[in-house]
């Protein structure tokens, strides 16, 4: 299996995040892919490539013109209105009682397409985050040029953003692009499962309405756990995409059985839908000593997972989201992923 890398992730590296009232450091750091990729060449898994530029237009299927311009000049008007020094991040959001107009200012505009305060835009972000979103889209060319498998080793993670929103430390989202682009490219099904302990909010808003994208996730139940108003089992899309969303929220303190059993009925749900490609968004913060996650998965569990996915038996995009416990990151992923090339 192939690894799609690059260095400029490097350029995300935000200096704190709002976490429980205070500005802690951010969990999402460039450590997180050092480890991985460290794990990669130890492993043996296949070789490092580097992504291609696919220009705009994929990144612009996914999401909002003017978000993506929102993006793009977000740091250069932070710094213009209040220097350098610090992370641009929002003080207000459009609620429920307010308007959903977008302002002029930049502190609006922050809190327009931002729907939380914990991810921090640097003067990287936008470098970093479309790099990321080569990577992914790297990963899916390989896997449509005849590839069993490929592993997109990109951060800062996407699951979190939608066609106008970011959060969750997610900008673009990676794996909805990979998937979107397949389907560009004449794929007529696509599946994306996601695993990461968070629910891939953005994912599904993406995909809700369409019936050639099936979306499965397996996440903490949005009644605890962050990003709290998306993922219940009832949102099972909407119109045309009716059926095609399938969550299967877990409480807080799971451990492998009850895990297994989600993994084995969204497994399932692929199955029956039949997509000629899958796209994992693959989170490894289900471990049980991730910081901010409640699950309680052994490291040793993470390949039964990789396992379940080979039995699948479709060509397969892997694209790297969440964990944060970063000295078992490594291992935890490439768990997945070893296991997968051995299944």
């Amino acid at each position: 299996m192939k690894t799609v890398y690059s260095e400029n992730h490097h350029r995300q590296h935000g200096r704190g995040e709002l976490t429980d009232g205070y500005l802690m450091p951010v969990v999402e750091k460039p450590e997180r892919a050092e480890m991985i990729l460290a794990r990669v060449k130890a492993e043996g898994l296949g070789e490092v490539v580097a992504p291609h530029d696919f220009g705009r237009e994929p990144l612009a299927a996914v999401h909002d013109a003017g978000y993506l311009d929102f993006l793009e000049n977000a740091w250069d008007a932070w710094e213009a209105e209040h220097g350098g020094e610090r992370d641009a991040l929002p003080l207000i959001w459009p609620v429920r009682t307010l308007r959903q107009a977008r302002p002029e200012n930049i502190d609006g505009k922050i809190g327009y397409y931002a729907m939380d305060a914990g991810t921090p835009i640097t003067a990287g972000t936008w470098q970093a985050a479309t790099t990321s979103a080569k990577v992914s889209l790297t990963a899916a060319s390989l896997v449509h040029a005849g590839a069993p498998s490929a592993f997109a080793l990109g951060r800062p993670p996407g699951h979190h953003a939608a066609a106008d929103l970011l959060g969750g430390y997610c900008f673009l989202n990676n794996a909805a692009i990979a998937a979107q682009w397949l389907r560009d490219q004449g794929v007529p099904r696509v599946a994306i499962l996601d695993v990461d302990y968070h629910h891939g909010n953005g994912t599904q808003a993406i995909f809700d309405d369409r019936a050639d994208v099936f979306f499965a996730s397996i996440h903490a139940d949005p009644r605890q756990e962050f990003p709290y108003f998306l993922g219940h089992a009832d949102e099972t899309g909407s119109g045309a995409g009716e059926g095609h969303t399938a969550n299967f929220p877990l409480p807080w303190g799971t451990e492998w059985p009850a895990y297994a059993e989600a993994l084995d009925a969204a497994c399932r749900r692929i199955e029956d839908y039949g997509p000629d490609v899958l796209v994992v968004s693959l989170g490894v913060d289900t471990f049980e000593r991730d910081p901010i996650s409640r699950f309680r998965l052994s490291s040793g569990e993470f390949p039964r997972i990789g396992a379940r996915l080979a039995g699948l038996k479709r060509p397969t995009v892997f694209v790297m989201e969440g964990g944060y416990a970063v000295e078992e990151i490594g291992v935890n992923a490439l768990g997945v992923l070893a296991a997968f090339e051995g299944g």
